[in-house]
């Protein structure tokens, strides 16, 4: 099948090379001109796991351009994945979608037959039904129906994962305008997704809900979990892990997303959490769990502040993980460059590292705070550290090399207590204070 992909950013980007890879004939369309060379060089053009190896593909059939209408024109279905940024009240806007739309709709007013369009960005509800449809049926000179199907379709995915995600979807969300434009794509997610999941159809609306709904519910299991571990703080000989390990074998509940440590972040679960909030309150519905939810992960830094400045013996801190994820180098409301920052503003001395997201971090931290080249190098300037981000390479921390550190805070439980014994101490969150193991004397 013929396929274009609007937007080749961080997910497009994926996607289309997916794609090609299981077959299709795809042109990825950005006005980045350097997105586009890198693409038609095969090159990734920023850091995913398993992009590089679906680029490598011989005889992929993908390129890329910056020309809407050669695209659209030869392709059976366009899918639109940019950005829609949040407006001051926290909503998401349409205005990329919007344009998109435009230019899609005016090659189609070229293209003889019937043509698909595919949603793939995250969208308010009412949007597909509303404005998307409105554009694109002027812009087309088509009316949706018998020659032109409109679908909503976002991914549900996370960075640093992506390719995985997509191969091996828990579901594939499609909110259509009409059964033909529904089975035809579903007949696409057929083709490469390889784990047969099922397919939720529906009208665009239930779609569109459907997919706010789902991650602020995910938010709000992180935050129950990181809720639960303030209070077996305070209780002596409680482990929240064990506790989160346990509820989570109900199958009413499930151990996914039930674990303490750092609050969300990242470009999607917190904007979500908002625009979910400020939709219900246009629509005078009242949200109490989802105000909850934000307002725990909100006193989650203050929280670690608290416990830096309990367990600390000095002023120097370091910081280990920048990247709000492990795979990615996106710092987008990074609890890691949240800490660092509101530390240093208390007047410590901050350093920190993370193995890819340090290039980015620089641009958003504080003043005066250190950027240390290697985990070494930051242990040793810091008298007590703190694993914000679950990195494979920090489980892999000789205690050797603690250097002046006396105190790891390990917020993912990487490392083993045990190993540091003789050298540091290593405390996790969410445990009852008769549980740490204390540095040997």
């Amino acid at each position: 099948m013929k396929l274009a992909v609007i937007g080749l950013g961080k997910l497009g980007s994926p996607f289309a090379a997916l794609l090609a890879s299981k077959g299709h004939h795809v042109t990825g369309i950005d006005f980045n001109e350097d997105l586009v060379e890198k693409i038609n060089g095969r090159k990734t053009p920023f850091l995913e796991p398993q992009l590089q190896d679906l680029l490598d593909i011989d005889g992929l059939t993908l390129e890329a351009s910056t020309e809407y209408e050669p695209a659209v024109i030869n392709a059976d279905a366009t899918f639109i994945i940019v950005p829609t940024p949040s407006a001051e009240k926290g909503q998401f806007t349409n205005r990329y979608v919007l344009k998109a739309l435009e230019s899609i709709g005016e090659a189609l007013r070229k293209k003889e037959g019937y043509h698909l369009v595919v949603v793939t960005s995250t969208v308010m509800p009412g949007s597909m039904n509303g404005e998307i449809q409105e554009t694109l049926e002027r812009a087309s000179g088509r009316k949706v129906g018998s020659n032109l199907g409109l679908c909503y379709s976002p991914e549900f995915i996370a960075l640093g994962s992506v390719v995985e995600n997509m191969l091996y979807p828990d579901m594939v969300l499609i909110g259509e305008s009409d059964k033909k434009a529904g089975d035809l794509l579903e007949s696409i997610y057929r083709s490469f997704c390889e784990n047969n999941p099922p397919v939720q159809r529906m009208n665009c609306v239930n779609a569109e809900l459907t997919k706010l709904s789902l991650n602020t519910y995910v938010t709000t299991k992180i935050s129950y979990a990181n809720m639960l571990a303030g209070v077996c703080e305070k209780l002596p000989g409680s482990d929240v892990n064990v506790v989160t390990d346990a509820i989570g074998l109900d199958t009413r509940i499930g151990r996914k997303y039930l674990k303490a440590a750092v609050p969300f972040g990242g470009p999607c679960f917190p904007r979500d959490n908002v625009a979910f909030r400020s939709m219900a309150h246009d629509l005078g519905a009242p949200v109490h769990i989802a105000e909850a939810t934000q307002a725990i992960n909100d006193h989650q830094i203050d929280r670690l502040e608290k416990i830096v400045r309990e367990k600390s013996n000095g002023k120097n801190i370091g910081i280990l993980g920048l990247s709000y994820k492990p795979g990615t180098d996106v710092i987008e409301q990074s609890a890691g460059i949240h800490l660092a920052n509101r530390l240093k503003e208390e007047g410590f001395h901050v350093t920190v590292y993370d193995p890819q997201a340090m290039e980015g971090a620089k641009k958003v931290l504080a003043d005066g705070i250190v950027c240390a080249s290697s985990i070494k190098e930051c242990l040793e300037k810091c008298e007590l550290a703190l694993i914000m981000t679950h990195w494979p390479e920090f489980k892999e921390i000789d205690p050797q090399d603690t250097g002046t550190c006396t105190h790891i805070i390990d917020c993912w439980r990487v490392l083993s207590q045990k190993d540091f014994k003789n050298k540091c101490l290593v405390s996790y969150l969410g445990q009852g204070q008769k549980n740490e193991i204390f540095m040997a004397v």
